[in-house]
């Protein structure tokens, strides 16, 4: 099976710099001309270094996504630029924050707003250009395991999470009638891949270095307060020993987005290495002592002769 998206365009939101730019990085390899948004504009910008130099096709198209005219002005330019749009990829969101006797409200509704209007306005949006053009097109919205199960600290972000999940199912069943499909991807903790990523944070990921407060933030210290989670060593979590990276979810994403998915939508893709479908109570071997998955199949060239970054 051989997947290309030659000749159809991608719109990615929150392009920068882990699971958006390696989304990007993947429609575009497969062949797609990518449009990255990002509310920072440096970020989009790397984003599309990172496309061009591995031969890709890419603009920048900065913007708030809770703000309608800002979504509306570079979904125009998008269009304007290269004429149409086949893929939307809802990618942008705000991790971590606190749990729910902590959170302030001026964050959790950012974050909620983020995801609600991110989700809602580039799919309405990108979702009438292509009813309107007879595109049959792909949406493809990112979750999160924080959507599926529940994790201290991070009340705001699976609230969100948790949204996006049944907004896709209602989105599919709006857009159905015009051979669009929505569907949702969702990721564990990835390993950053992105030679700049690495060179800035340094290699591995929450897996290699694990947190103590998990990806929220820290609690209160009243002497009432009781433990959110275990802060000891911890045991081996993952059944194939690693989530992979955003590698592995892009080549994932452009599978959904071709055309040999045609019939998928109101669906949820997981790439995790079992992360999400192991019971409780199973606690998988050390990563050394499983068989682990195939060697990854490398989308960018430069982050493959940067290894020792």
């Amino acid at each position: 099976m051989e997947i290309s998206l030659e000749g159809k365009v991608a719109l990615v939101t929150g392009a920068g710099p882990n699971i958006g730019s390696g989304i990007a990085l993947a429609l575009a390899r497969y062949g797609a001309k990518v449009a990255c948004n990002d509310i920072d504009p440096a970020a989009a910008e790397r984003a599309v270094e990172r496309i061009e130099r591995n031969g890709g096709t890419a603009i920048a198209v900065p913007g708030d996504v809770t703000d309608e005219e800002q979504v509306t002005g570079y979904i125009r330019r998008v269009i304007d630029e290269f004429g149409h749009i086949d893929i939307l990829v809802n990618n942008a969101a705000l991790l971590g924050g606190k749990g729910v006797l902590d959170e302030s409200t001026e964050f959790f509704t950012r974050a909620v707003q983020v995801a609600a209007l991110g989700n809602f306005l580039n799919t309405k949006h990108v979702g009438r250009h292509m009813a309107e053009r007879g595109i049959r097109g792909s949406i493809v919205a990112i979750s999160s395991s924080n959507g599926w199960s529940g994790s201290a600290g991070v009340i705001a972000y699976a609230f969100h999470k948790g949204g996006v999940n049944n907004f896709v199912r209602a989105a599919a069943m709006d857009l159905a009638p015009y051979g669009i499909r929505v569907n949702s991807f969702t990721p564990t903790a990835p390993t950053p891949d992105n030679p700049e990523l690495i060179k800035e944070r340094g290699a591995g990921g929450v897996l290699d270095r694990p947190r103590a407060h998990g990806i929220g933030g820290e609690t209160g210290t009243e002497e009432w307060r009781r433990p959110a989670r275990y802060t000891g060593q911890r045991m081996p979590l993952v059944p194939m020993g690693t989530t992979g990276t955003p590698t592995d979810i892009g080549h994932c994403v452009a599978w959904m987005c071709s055309d040999y998915a045609r019939l998928i939508t109101g669906c949820d893709f997981v790439v995790d290495g079992g992360a999400r479908a192991k019971n409780f109570a199973y606690a998988p071997a050390p990563a050394s002592e499983l068989a682990g998955p195939l060697p990854l199949i490398p989308l960018d060239v430069t982050g493959e002769l940067d290894r020792e970054l």
